[in-house]
């Protein structure tokens, strides 16, 4: 089985012209025609059809979401991650990534069937302090190290916010195992300079592609270009695979 997972800071639907315009967003998402897609910075909250940018969107692609919320949004809405997905939901749970009075950050998991197998999907969104991402990588480790008990690979996306190589970037290099580790740059989307935005995956995933999206419209729908990655997933294991579950991140400085 093949698939293509993504990871999209869509900004809140803010594009670089400073309107929102979420059926901008679905249409970038559309051009890619994933599988799976994390999405970073979305609104959820009740008033017009387009208040809820999460539903929206997924009705807008056929989809189905899951939200992790990680703050509270006005009066009565949130603001957080959300995953879009043509693939079956068999469950979900969120991880806060927030620190001290920084701004609230989180990680939100989905287990997924794909090829009659579990895989666990990780989309997270890191501060922008280098100490804040070095506390925030020995949270997700705990996050990885619970789910253990769950069968199957692992995916992790999102905006990790390192600009340059650091602690985010060591970790995940030797947590994640897949020999498919290029990093390409995602930000500001008119003319990208940074390596935020970013996929890692199990070697058993068996990466074939990775890239980023830059079509005429993605330079202008956010201040990020998404990336996306096509994956195989088999069936059944030739040998089986050990992962380290967290061990390889390292604990807070």
């Amino acid at each position: 089985m093949h698939m293509v997972v993504a990871s999209y800071n869509i900004h809140r639907g803010i594009g670089l012209d400073r309107r929102v315009d979420l059926d901008r967003i679905a249409e970038v998402i559309a051009e890619m025609a994933p599988d799976v897609i994390g999405l970073q910075e979305v609104i959820r909250e009740p008033g017009g059809p387009q208040a809820d940018q999460a539903t929206y969107l997924a009705a807008r692609l056929g989809m189905q979401v899951v939200m992790g919320p990680t703050r509270n949004h006005g009066g009565l809405g949130t603001f957080g991650n959300a995953l879009l997905t043509r693939l079956p939901v068999r469950d979900w749970a969120t991880c806060d990534l927030s620190c001290g009075v920084r701004e609230p950050r989180g990680c939100l998991r989905v287990d997924l069937v794909a090829n009659e197998r579990t895989m666990h999907v990780f989309n997270c969104h890191f501060g922008l302090g280098l100490r804040e991402r070095r506390e925030q990588v020995a949270l997700l480790a705990g996050f990885i190290r619970n789910s253990a008990h769950l069968p199957g690979p692992r995916v992790l996306l999102g905006d990790f916010n390192e600009w340059h190589r650091g602690p985010v970037t060591r970790s995940l290099r030797r947590e994640f195992s897949s020999p498919m580790r290029w990093m390409r740059r995602t930000h500001p989307a008119v003319f990208p300079l940074f390596r935020l935005d970013r996929i890692y995956w199990d070697v058993e995933l068996e990466g074939q592609t990775f890239q980023v999206h830059r079509s005429r419209r993605a330079r202008i729908a956010s201040d990020h270009l998404p990336v996306m990655a096509r994956l195989s997933v088999r069936a059944t294991l030739h040998a089986p695979h050990r992962y380290v579950m967290g061990d390889s991140l390292p604990p807070a400085e």
